[in-house]
């Protein structure tokens, strides 16, 4: 099982992946997926897929030149939808780390009142 899920069973099934996730956009992730694929043989060819960060820190301007564009396909040949939707969740996964690591650092520091913004670059 993920660490990334509660173990507590009620928790877990309060996050429905599946359900409300998988289900609500089949046809987007997949496309999403197929980006992934594409980008990573682009970025790094003959290697297994990977998301190569040094490679992408922009997301969120990556991701409004892309919406500029929406509706149409890249000189790739994926969807600049698709390029806004992988760069949206990239953004959104490394925010949720970010937060992750801030809140460890709270936990480990006996000030209460350390804010979460802190950072430690």
């Amino acid at each position: 099982m993920s660490s990334l899920l509660p173990s507590d069973p009620k928790s877990r099934k309060d996050i429905p992946l599946f359900s409300g996730c998988l289900n609500y956009f089949p046809d987007a992730l997949c496309e999403v997926a197929k980006l992934s694929q594409s980008g990573s043989e682009q970025h790094n060819p003959g290697k297994p897929l990977h998301w190569d960060r040094s490679k992408s820190g922009d997301e969120l301007d990556a991701l409004m030149r892309h919406a500029l564009d929406a509706g149409k396909l890249d000189t790739d040949g994926n969807r600049h939808s698709a390029k806004v939707a992988w760069r949206a969740l990239a953004n959104l996964q490394k925010e949720l780390e970010e937060t992750d690591r801030l809140t460890k650092i709270w936990v480990k520091d006996d000030e209460l009142d350390i804010q979460l913004d802190y950072r430690l670059d």
